[in-house]
């Protein structure tokens, strides 16, 4: 079974843009839950433009299902990380001042790096994802960080979808095929939403989880937050 995991950084994008605590990103995290979003995902950044760090440990007593924080491992990520003991952490190659992510990391050049923040993050319990294009040498060379799953960058997939989604998903099966033969858990998010979903999830079935969160507040705008996440779900079946 696919785990839906809920990013609510837009919620923090909406609350932020007028000050107070209005929507209340706790709440939401607490109703996504109860509506059957399995996991929560924040990805806080270095200038706290969405979520904070504060919510990121207001948060974590809160969650009953996965809790997720995702982020680039500078040194004040990784002691948040270290502080609450998520059960999953994403390694993602921000830049300080990137709108949103665009690229996963180059795990052959980066390995050393990534070795050591995989190394320092399981020591602590903590399971390690590391974020990746679909290129299987980028998958493979994950397992050798040592990183418990990776989670495949689908902009390419969901921007080449309505023109030819056959083309499209081929380089994610080919990665996601390499992740279950070297023993990787499997990920996956970026512009994943209900025109795309199901598609991939039927061709690549053994997903472990995919996260979404621009898609998922957009369309609860219309059709509310349970209903939302209810289709998500249903589009992983």
């Amino acid at each position: 079974m696919t785990k839906l995991s809920v990013n609510i950084n837009k919620v923090a994008t909406l609350r932020n843009a007028r000050g107070g605590n209005n929507p209340n990103v706790l709440a939401v995290a607490h109703d996504a839950e109860l509506f059957g979003a399995q996991g929560i995902t924040v990805h806080p950044r270095p200038d706290e433009r969405h979520i904070r760090y504060q919510d990121v440990r207001d948060l974590k007593p809160l969650i009953t299902t996965e809790f997720n924080i995702e982020g680039n491992p500078i040194d004040s990520f990784v002691a948040l990380v270290l502080e609450v003991v998520p059960k999953q952490v994403t390694l993602v190659p921000d830049g300080h001042d990137q709108l949103t992510s665009n690229h996963g990391w180059d795990t052959i050049e980066n390995k050393t790096f990534l070795t050591d923040i995989c190394k320092t993050f399981k020591e602590a319990g903590i399971r390690t994802s590391i974020f990746v294009d679909p290129d299987p040498k980028m998958v493979e060379s994950a397992k050798a960080c040592g990183a418990d799953r990776v989670e495949l960058y689908t902009e390419p997939y969901a921007s080449g979808y309505a023109a030819n989604r056959e083309a499209a998903i081929a380089p994610f099966i080919a990665a996601a095929e390499e992740a279950k033969k070297v023993g990787l858990g499997l990920n996956a998010g970026h512009d994943l939403s209900l025109e795309n979903l199901h598609y991939y999830h039927q061709m690549i079935p053994w997903t472990d989880e995919v996260s979404i969160g621009h898609a998922i507040i957009c369309d609860a705008l219309y059709m509310g937050l349970r209903e939302t996440i209810k289709k998500y779900l249903q589009a992983l079946l």
